[in-house]
């Protein structure tokens, strides 16, 4: 019994040894320091870079398999060759601070064939933002004006009223510009604000939508066209959108409890897997589980490739109906996540979402 403990243990030290003489003779990656300060630094001065210097302490060729950055904004360079033991080498690492103002604290790994495999190397600092131009203010460029986006958006407009909104511009011209509009529909006023816009002064886009005069639901998009001292310089189409929808805010307690009341059997449908070009149909049923009649607004796919076809448009309560859902595929293929909206007139419940998934072999 004692000899087998006397021969574990000298097997057990010889290991130790074997394993510690191994270790020594591996690569070792020591850096002079792992973290460096820019303190502060301009936006406008550009990029800004840091050399960590390193020394091979073990006793094999050190090797760089690589060096990972945690942000596009940090580049790191090393020594590409082996370093021998004893020898020195660098990581050399670049910031670049545009389009990146406030503090910054970005990690650099560096992979290995030593001991340890792995080191973190580390830059912060903080960005002093540049002065914007005119041209950061407005990115956007339609002849001699420039704006913050060429995208008004109403947002929410109810049908019972008219909503006023506005987009900020500038005159980067030498001439005074004066704005029109064309191809503005009857629910819409567009002008500009002031009506002619001095070389270099500022004004607004100011538009109202008249959900009054609008016969429809849902989002909806208008597309105008601009010219410019009778002019139309390229690009000048103005985007135009808002979701038009019933103002229940009115409704008393007692209304909404005698209000209409949509309830789908289901709201989402797998057709599972299909051939390209194939035309997938599915039927929603639905049931007016409210105390007045249910008044289908409109059925909105998301996309062209899925239309619907509505029993009635009127339900009285307690009555069911139902509608087609038709999906062609195509020459789509892989998984398919398509929406229908249905828009009604129940205060609860007024825009349900309809799902139809699948794959398409």
């Amino acid at each position: 019994m004692m000899r087998r403990i006397v021969l574990f243990m000298l097997t057990f030290v010889l290991a130790f040894i074997s394993t510690s003489e191994a270790q020594q003779k591996q690569a070792a990656i020591s850096f002079n320091k792992e973290a460096h300060n820019f303190g502060e630094i301009k936006e406008d001065d550009g990029k800004v870079a840091y050399q960590f210097s390193f020394k091979n302490t073990g006793q094999s060729p050190l090797i760089i398999t690589q060096v990972k950055a945690s942000c596009g904004c940090t580049s790191p360079e090393w020594t590409k060759k082996p370093i021998m033991a004893g020898q020195e080498g660098y990581v050399k690492v670049t910031f670049d601070p545009k389009n990146r103002p406030g503090p910054f604290n970005k990690t650099i790994m560096v992979n290995t064939n030593g001991d340890p495999s792995v080191k973190v190397l580390r830059v912060t600092g903080e960005v002093i933002p540049r002065e914007k131009t005119v041209e950061d203010i407005y990115p956007r460029k339609i002849g001699a004006i420039r704006l913050k986006s060429n995208h008004l958006a109403f947002v929410k407009v109810y049908s019972t009223e008219v909503k006023a909104d506005s987009m900020p511009i500038v005159n980067v011209s030498d001439d005074i510009a004066k704005i029109e509009f064309m191809h503005v529909p009857h629910y819409l006023k567009l002008k500009t604000k002031p009506a002619s816009l001095k070389p270099g002064e500022e004004g607004y886009i100011v538009g109202h939508y008249d959900g009054t005069a609008r016969d429809d639901w849902g989002f909806l998009i208008d597309r105008v066209r601009m010219s410019i001292n009778g002019q139309q310089p390229s690009g000048n189409l103005l985007t135009i959108s808002a979701k038009l929808e019933e103002d229940f805010s009115h409704l008393t307690a007692e209304e909404k409890a005698k209000a209409p009341k949509i309830k789908f059997d289901d709201v989402s449908h797998n057709f599972g897997d299909v051939e390209p070009g194939s035309k997938v149909e599915h039927e929603y049923h639905f049931t007016n589980e409210g105390k007045s009649d249910l008044i289908i607004r409109k059925i909105r796919p998301t996309c062209g490739c899925t239309t619907v076809a509505p029993e009635k448009k009127v339900i009285k309560p307690g009555e069911s109906s139902s509608f087609k859902s038709i999906l062609s595929t195509g020459t789509r293929s892989g998984y398919l996540r398509k929406s229908i909206y249905v828009i009604t007139n129940d205060p609860e419940n007024s825009n349900v979402r309809l799902v139809m998934t699948g794959k398409v072999k």
